[in-house]
């Protein structure tokens, strides 16, 4: 389905887009946050993946990795918004205290 590759694509390009933020980052927390965000875009490109994979090959190994891909995407993307939401105040503060200082 054309509609899962544009979302395929899309989040890719976040996941690469957040990956060359982290590493252009200096500030610990910031890069964490920004981490978590990475996660999530790795997340839902894996998941959408999974999905891709039960409309284009209906077989039962195809079913089963697309499965696999779903759980474990789904997983990121928990895993990813716990870390955001545990590193947004952290970044915030970090940008707060850098602010104040100058």
């Amino acid at each position: 389905m054309p509609i899962f590759v544009v979302f395929i694509i899309l989040s890719f390009v976040f996941y690469l887009f957040y990956k060359v933020r982290y590493f252009r980052s200096k500030r610990p927390a910031e890069k964490q946050w920004i981490s978590a965000k990475s996660k999530i875009a790795l997340g839902i490109f894996v998941a959408i993946f999974g999905i891709n994979q039960l409309f284009l090959f209906p077989t039962t190994v195809s079913y089963i990795v697309a499965a696999v891909f779903i759980v474990v995407g789904g997983l990121s993307i928990w895993n990813g918004i716990r870390m955001y939401k545990f590193f947004l105040p952290h970044a915030i503060e970090e940008a707060e205290y850098i602010k104040n200082q100058q």
